[in-house]
Protein backbone atom coordinates (compact mmCIF):
# COMPACT_ATOMS: atom_id res chain seq x y z
CA UNK A 1 0.00 0.00 0.00
CA UNK A 2 1.27 3.48 -0.79
CA UNK A 3 1.38 6.55 1.44
CA UNK A 4 -1.71 7.94 -0.23
CA UNK A 5 -3.71 4.89 0.72
CA UNK A 6 -5.83 2.74 -1.48
CA UNK A 7 -8.21 4.27 -3.97
CA UNK A 8 -11.27 2.87 -2.16
CA UNK A 9 -10.30 4.29 1.21
CA UNK A 10 -9.76 7.78 -0.28
CA UNK A 11 -13.10 7.71 -2.09
CA UNK A 12 -14.90 6.53 1.06
CA UNK A 13 -13.22 9.16 3.22
CA UNK A 14 -13.89 12.12 0.86
CA UNK A 15 -17.23 10.78 -0.39
CA UNK A 16 -18.58 10.72 3.15
CA UNK A 17 -17.97 14.46 3.67
CA UNK A 18 -20.75 15.68 1.28
CA UNK A 19 -23.16 13.14 2.75
CA UNK A 20 -22.46 14.37 6.28
CA UNK A 21 -22.92 18.01 5.17
CA UNK A 22 -26.29 17.20 3.59
CA UNK A 23 -27.44 15.32 6.68
CA UNK A 24 -26.30 18.10 9.01
CA UNK A 25 -28.01 20.81 6.96
CA UNK A 26 -31.27 18.89 7.22
CA UNK A 27 -31.11 19.22 11.00
CA UNK A 28 -30.98 23.01 10.68
CA UNK A 29 -33.71 23.29 8.04
CA UNK A 30 -36.76 25.41 8.75
CA UNK A 31 -39.74 23.47 10.04
CA UNK A 32 -42.94 23.70 7.97
CA UNK A 33 -45.64 26.06 9.21
CA UNK A 34 -49.28 24.97 9.47
CA UNK A 35 -51.74 26.40 6.95
CA UNK A 36 -53.76 28.49 7.52
CA UNK A 37 -51.88 30.35 10.16
CA UNK A 38 -53.88 31.10 13.30
CA UNK A 39 -53.02 34.80 13.55
CA UNK A 40 -51.26 37.07 11.13
CA UNK A 41 -49.42 40.28 11.92
CA UNK A 42 -50.94 43.48 10.56
CA UNK A 43 -49.45 44.76 7.32
CA UNK A 44 -46.53 47.14 7.68
CA UNK A 45 -46.97 50.65 6.24
CA UNK A 46 -45.06 51.27 2.99
CA UNK A 47 -41.64 52.92 3.23
CA UNK A 48 -41.47 56.71 3.04
CA UNK A 49 -41.82 58.02 -0.50
CA UNK A 50 -43.68 54.94 -1.80
CA UNK A 51 -47.32 55.45 -2.74
CA UNK A 52 -49.47 52.35 -2.14
CA UNK A 53 -51.95 51.37 -4.87
CA UNK A 54 -55.47 52.69 -4.36
CA UNK A 55 -57.86 50.30 -2.61
CA UNK A 56 -60.15 48.36 -4.89
CA UNK A 57 -63.82 48.11 -4.02
CA UNK A 58 -65.21 44.55 -3.97
CA UNK A 59 -67.45 43.56 -6.87
CA UNK A 60 -70.51 43.26 -4.62
CA UNK A 61 -70.21 46.91 -3.57
CA UNK A 62 -70.30 48.20 -7.16
CA UNK A 63 -73.04 50.65 -8.04
CA UNK A 64 -75.53 49.68 -10.75
CA UNK A 65 -74.48 50.71 -14.25
CA UNK A 66 -76.09 53.82 -15.72
CA UNK A 67 -74.94 53.19 -19.30
CA UNK A 68 -77.31 50.26 -19.92
CA UNK A 69 -74.53 47.71 -19.64
CA UNK A 70 -74.55 44.48 -17.68
CA UNK A 71 -73.66 44.36 -14.01
CA UNK A 72 -70.55 42.73 -12.59
CA UNK A 73 -72.77 39.98 -11.17
CA UNK A 74 -74.07 39.19 -14.67
CA UNK A 75 -70.56 39.17 -16.11
CA UNK A 76 -68.90 37.22 -13.35
CA UNK A 77 -66.01 39.71 -13.60
CA UNK A 78 -65.21 43.22 -12.38
CA UNK A 79 -65.65 46.21 -14.68
CA UNK A 80 -63.09 49.01 -14.63
CA UNK A 81 -64.81 51.92 -12.81
CA UNK A 82 -64.67 54.46 -15.67
CA UNK A 83 -65.20 51.93 -18.49
CA UNK A 84 -68.04 52.73 -20.91
CA UNK A 85 -70.30 49.91 -22.10
CA UNK A 86 -70.26 49.86 -25.91
CA UNK A 87 -72.04 46.73 -27.11
CA UNK A 88 -72.29 42.96 -26.86
CA UNK A 89 -72.23 40.08 -29.31
CA UNK A 90 -73.50 36.52 -29.25
CA UNK A 91 -70.60 34.13 -28.63
CA UNK A 92 -72.54 30.85 -28.85
CA UNK A 93 -73.71 28.29 -26.27
CA UNK A 94 -75.46 30.95 -24.20
CA UNK A 95 -72.37 33.17 -23.88
CA UNK A 96 -71.85 36.78 -24.95
CA UNK A 97 -68.90 39.07 -25.59
CA UNK A 98 -69.32 42.39 -23.75
CA UNK A 99 -67.24 45.29 -25.07
CA UNK A 100 -66.23 48.26 -22.90
CA UNK A 101 -64.13 51.27 -23.88
CA UNK A 102 -61.65 52.74 -21.43
CA UNK A 103 -59.98 56.12 -21.62
CA UNK A 104 -56.89 54.89 -19.74
CA UNK A 105 -53.60 53.37 -20.81
CA UNK A 106 -53.28 49.66 -21.55
CA UNK A 107 -50.67 49.12 -18.80
CA UNK A 108 -52.91 50.78 -16.20
CA UNK A 109 -55.82 48.45 -17.07
CA UNK A 110 -53.59 45.37 -16.96
CA UNK A 111 -52.31 46.40 -13.51
CA UNK A 112 -55.86 47.06 -12.30
CA UNK A 113 -57.08 43.60 -13.34
CA UNK A 114 -53.94 41.93 -11.93
CA UNK A 115 -54.75 43.52 -8.59
CA UNK A 116 -58.50 42.87 -8.62
CA UNK A 117 -58.39 39.33 -10.00
CA UNK A 118 -55.23 38.42 -8.05
CA UNK A 119 -53.62 36.72 -11.01
CA UNK A 120 -50.92 37.45 -13.54
CA UNK A 121 -52.93 36.75 -16.68
CA UNK A 122 -51.46 35.89 -20.06
CA UNK A 123 -49.98 37.99 -22.84
CA UNK A 124 -51.86 36.92 -25.97
CA UNK A 125 -50.11 39.25 -28.42
CA UNK A 126 -47.20 41.62 -28.09
CA UNK A 127 -48.23 43.68 -31.13
CA UNK A 128 -50.81 45.10 -30.64
CA UNK A 129 -50.57 44.51 -26.88
CA UNK A 130 -53.33 42.14 -25.78
CA UNK A 131 -53.63 40.61 -22.30
CA UNK A 132 -56.15 38.05 -21.00
CA UNK A 133 -57.30 37.00 -17.53
CA UNK A 134 -59.44 33.88 -17.14
CA UNK A 135 -62.30 34.41 -14.68
CA UNK A 136 -63.79 30.92 -14.49
CA UNK A 137 -62.91 27.39 -15.49
CA UNK A 138 -63.56 26.54 -19.15
CA UNK A 139 -65.94 23.64 -19.74
CA UNK A 140 -65.89 22.29 -23.28
CA UNK A 141 -69.34 20.70 -22.94
CA UNK A 142 -71.18 23.93 -22.08
CA UNK A 143 -69.01 26.85 -23.26
CA UNK A 144 -67.93 28.30 -26.59
CA UNK A 145 -65.17 30.44 -25.02
CA UNK A 146 -63.41 30.54 -21.65
CA UNK A 147 -64.94 33.15 -19.32
CA UNK A 148 -62.34 35.90 -19.33
CA UNK A 149 -61.36 39.55 -19.38
CA UNK A 150 -59.29 40.56 -22.42
CA UNK A 151 -57.63 43.96 -22.70
CA UNK A 152 -56.40 45.31 -26.05
CA UNK A 153 -54.37 48.45 -26.77
CA UNK A 154 -56.08 50.23 -29.67
CA UNK A 155 -53.60 53.12 -29.64
CA UNK A 156 -50.71 50.85 -30.65
CA UNK A 157 -48.67 51.96 -33.65
CA UNK A 158 -50.08 55.48 -33.64
CA UNK A 159 -53.71 54.42 -34.09
CA UNK A 160 -56.32 56.97 -32.97
CA UNK A 161 -58.10 54.30 -30.91
CA UNK A 162 -61.32 52.32 -31.02
CA UNK A 163 -64.17 54.53 -32.34
CA UNK A 164 -67.09 55.22 -30.04
CA UNK A 165 -70.20 53.70 -31.69
CA UNK A 166 -72.51 56.54 -30.54
CA UNK A 167 -72.39 59.78 -32.52
CA UNK A 168 -71.30 62.92 -30.69
CA UNK A 169 -70.23 60.86 -27.66
CA UNK A 170 -67.25 61.77 -25.56
CA UNK A 171 -64.59 60.56 -25.94
CA UNK A 172 -64.93 59.85 -29.63
CA UNK A 173 -62.22 57.13 -29.46
CA UNK A 174 -60.94 54.79 -26.74
CA UNK A 175 -57.24 53.97 -26.46
CA UNK A 176 -58.02 50.67 -24.74
CA UNK A 177 -60.87 48.18 -25.04
CA UNK A 178 -62.00 45.58 -22.50
CA UNK A 179 -63.78 42.44 -23.72
CA UNK A 180 -65.49 40.35 -21.07
CA UNK A 181 -66.75 36.86 -21.91
CA UNK A 182 -69.38 35.89 -19.38
CA UNK A 183 -70.04 32.28 -18.39
CA UNK A 184 -73.28 30.81 -19.74
CA UNK A 185 -76.38 31.51 -17.70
Amino acid sequence: MSKRGSYNSVVLRWGAVPVLIVLASGAFAQTPQPFPRPAQKPAQPPPAGVTPPPPVAPASAAAPRTDGGPSEAELGAPIYPSAVYLTSYEAGRGQRFYIFGANVAFAELVNYYRTVLKQKGDVLFEAPPTHQFETARYRDETMAFPPSVTIKDFSYGGSAGYPHPRKDASPDRFPTVIQIVAPPR
